[in-house]
């Protein structure tokens, strides 16, 4: 044989070695599609109105945006102005808005975009320390799947504030 014919046949059987190492541990391309990093999720214009004097409840707004490969998932949410803050879902059914709970959290798909808005997917705020006034922030941290932990500030707009680009044009 060839010094060049030896040199393939090295080449070759180091190539088949790798193949087998990956087809055997698993690593390979699927492994790293799955994998999320925090710099993946962005939020944008996360917000609540105002609430009357003793209100206990109050919602929260927001959008998640994607840019990773693989999708994720909001699984929980706290806010540092609240007991407890829970994911809840708007529908209509039979011409009746219902609001309930969401325990399997809202899924954000890889390169896509999720709005928590008014009428749709929102936070509820449970069990509020204080009532929120206009012109105020407050913190909250969002809970993804692969992502982790996000942390938000959210600014409190007027009692009957539509989201912020209500009625606007959306461009893409």
């Amino acid at each position: 044989m060839t010094h060049h014919g030896l040199y393939r046949l090295r080449v070759a059987a180091t190539a088949l070695a790798v193949v087998a190492i990956v087809a055997l541990t698993g690593r390979g391309q699927e492994t790293v599609a799955a994998e999320s990093k925090p710099g993946d999720i962005s939020i944008e214009a996360p917000w609540s109105r105002a609430t009357p004097g003793g209100a206990k409840v109050a919602a929260g707004y927001l959008t998640i945006k994607n840019a990773g490969a693989s999708s994720d998932r909001l699984v929980s949410a706290t806010a540092d102005i609240a007991e407890t803050t829970e994911i809840h879902q708007m529908s209509m059914t039979g011409g009746m808005m219902k609001m309930r709970q969401v325990t399997d959290g809202v899924g954000v798909p890889a390169g896509g975009t999720v709005a928590l808005a008014p009428n749709a997917y929102h936070l509820m705020f449970l069990g509020l320390k204080k009532p929120l006034k206009e012109g105020e922030t407050f913190s909250g941290t969002l809970t993804f799947e692969k992502a982790g932990s996000v942390a938000v500030s959210f600014a409190v707009r007027g009692v009957g504030a539509a989201a912020p680009d209500a009625g606007a044009e959306h461009h893409h």
